[in-house]
């Protein structure tokens, strides 16, 4: 069977793509006194760097945290939203404190969240790991704006934003790939329960 050059190059870029995709790292951690429960909207941090970059690449990264976030139930809330969203692009190699915890789909089953009111023998506790992220981070952040807290962060290291086109594919790719790690809907709305709202 004889492959023509356009099918090979095709093919080629397609798992090209693919591995360059698996070599991202994908990770994420939480607050056990993040309510996520709660939450049903949200806004974007303002201020400098990539989160005001008014250029494509901000917002195409801007454009990919909305559709997820829609597509989870999420509205957006610019007077009182229940959640800030911050992200940032990390050039270089970064060192980083995570934490090893459950899933964050089981904690939210659970319905557990932590307050100063939580006893000190039902805290979870956090274990922390250190953990050098290779060259390029992305990292998003949601703020529990009543509390001015960071109760997620998702991160993707080793993301290589090409110059041309290709940068808006990556990183949109990137916010599908840490959004894959916050599979939280906003309460009913898998039930059709948002279909009554405003």
């Amino acid at each position: 069977m004889k492959l023509s050059i356009p099918l090979c190059s095709g093919l080629a870029l397609a798992l090209s793509g693919c591995f360059a995709a698996r070599e991202a790292r994908i990770e994420s951690d939480y607050s056990y006194s993040g309510n996520f429960r709660r939450y049903r909207t949200y806004e974007f941090v303002t201020g400098d760097g990539l989160a005001s970059d008014t250029s494509k690449l901000g917002e195409a990264v801007r454009d990919a945290i909305r559709l997820r976030l829609k597509v989870q139930g999420y509205k957006t809330n610019k007077r009182r939203p229940d959640l800030l969203v911050n992200f940032r692009v990390y050039e270089g190699d970064m060192r980083f404190r995570g934490y090893v915890q459950e899933d964050l789909s089981r904690w939210v089953k659970q319905e557990k969240v932590e307050d100063e009111e939580t006893p000190d023998d039902y805290r979870q506790g956090y274990q922390a790991q250190r953990m050098l992220l290779a060259e390029g981070t992305l990292l998003i952040t949601l703020i529990d704006n009543r509390t001015n807290r960071a109760v997620w962060n998702g991160y993707a290291s080793g993301v290589t934003v090409p110059s041309g086109p290709q940068a808006e594919v990556v990183l949109r790719r990137s916010v599908r790939s840490i959004f894959d790690q916050y599979r939280v809907f906003t309460e009913g709305y898998l039930d059709g329960n948002h279909m009554t709202e405003n």
